[in-house]
């Protein structure tokens, strides 16, 4: 018997080796076919979905009373678990940068329907208050991925106030996070994220159960892109409304973008990031060390209900190429000493309330609707707990 060699199995070898690379081959080719034939299946189901026109009313859906009231007890017990020594805490936002006095100037060339509520009178200058923060429920450090918030207060607003109990105070709030689109769509998606969040369970609080149709991987997603590493400066950020408000007879969104241009030309020192506070001390070093003011500009988007631009659905962002957005007033943080520790506990006992406003800004949707009731609920329990000690 003639025992095979080696010069005559390698032949056999490499037709085997070939032979599975092949195989592999068509596996990977099948796989990226069924894969874009998914992707496009996918992006053709969204794209019918989610089209236009869309309403222009608010629609309540059953049972958000209820679920509204869940939230609440879940974000008290937020309240209780983050509070700081003996001090109880915001459930969100809880860290701020500082609260600083602004002026809020309506343009002067105002286009007529543009003209709305606060924005009535061109020219007009209103006084203001600015809470710049982190978005987290925990004063964590500024370095960490995050939201930052930008909250407004314009002060001695003429008009009936939204809210009842709040007929002596006259303002108007706009309140902003740094992304254009929420990490849930209602009321229903907030209840079942925020209770996993408040039990620990971050990542799960998108996968609700093992059924794969109630995951919300999108979801995940923009709450991943909310959590974006620090700027330099609140001073340097863009921060949006994320929910939709009255405008006159309009529906809109509203965001706030820097406008250094309008502002003496200013180059913060570079920012140490390991500095736990560095983004209190970045504002710190331009509005009361060096003195130098900070510019924004405020601008609306108005719905184009034709377009796919929902009201009750805070998830989707109402994208420029359908609406633009318009400047309607410049925002001027001036010199400014904000830093003490009289003024730093006058900003932790504000209160920045999307609904507290006048007519003409009222919020709308399920979230905002949802805010009514939460924020005011809370800053109640914070503010009695902490009168208390």
């Amino acid at each position: 018997m003639i025992m095979p060699t080696f010069k005559t199995q390698l032949p056999l070898m490499a037709r085997l080796w070939l032979g599975l690379g092949r195989l592999l081959g068509r596996v990977v080719l099948i796989v990226l076919v069924i894969g874009l034939l998914g992707w496009g299946s996918a992006t053709a189901w969204w794209t019918w979905q989610h089209r236009g026109p869309v309403s222009a009313q608010e629609q309540v859906p059953a049972g958000e009373a209820a679920m509204t009231q869940d939230v609440i007890q879940t974000a008290v017990r937020i309240v209780d678990q983050h509070r700081e020594g003996t001090r109880y805490l915001r459930d969100a936002h809880a860290k701020a940068h500082g609260c600083v006095k602004a002026q809020v100037q309506v343009l002067p060339e105002l286009a007529q329907p543009l003209r709305q509520g606060v924005f009535s009178e061109p020219g007009k200058t209103w006084q203001a208050l600015i809470r710049l923060s982190n978005g987290n429920a925990y004063p964590q450090f500024d370095s960490l991925r995050d939201a930052r918030g930008m909250a407004i207060k314009l002060l001695d607003v003429p008009g009936r106030q939204l809210l009842d109990n709040r007929q002596q105070q006259h303002e108007q709030d706009f309140v902003m996070f740094s992304h254009p689109n929420f990490f849930v769509s209602d009321v229903a998606e907030y209840r079942q994220n925020v209770a996993a969040q408040a039990d620990g369970k971050k990542v799960m609080a998108f996968f609700p159960t093992w059924d794969p149709r109630t995951w919300q991987v999108r979801h995940l997603f923009i709450a991943l892109a909310t959590l974006s590493p620090p700027p330099d400066s609140p001073t340097a950020t863009t921060y949006f409304s994320v929910s939709p408000y009255k405008f006159g007879e309009a529906n809109a969104k509203f965001r706030v973008m820097p406008d250094p241009g309008s502002c003496p030309a200013y180059t913060l020192p570079k920012q140490n990031h390991d500095l736990p506070n560095f983004l209190r001390g970045a504002l710190k070093q331009q509005l009361s060390a060096d003195r130098v003011p900070a510019c924004f500009v405020l601008q609306i988007q108005r719905q184009d209900a034709h377009q796919y631009m929902p009201i009750e659905d805070t998830s989707i962002e109402w994208r420029e190429q359908d609406a633009p957005f318009e400047t309607v007033a410049r925002i001027t943080l001036p010199a400014q000493d904000f830093d003490t520790p009289a003024l730093n506990l006058e900003c932790d006992n504000l209160s920045f309330n999307p609904w507290f406003g006048i007519e003409a800004h009222r919020p709308i949707g399920g979230i905002n609707r949802l805010r009514k009731a939460v924020y005011e609920a809370v800053s109640d329990y914070r503010h009695a707990r902490n009168a208390a000690q």
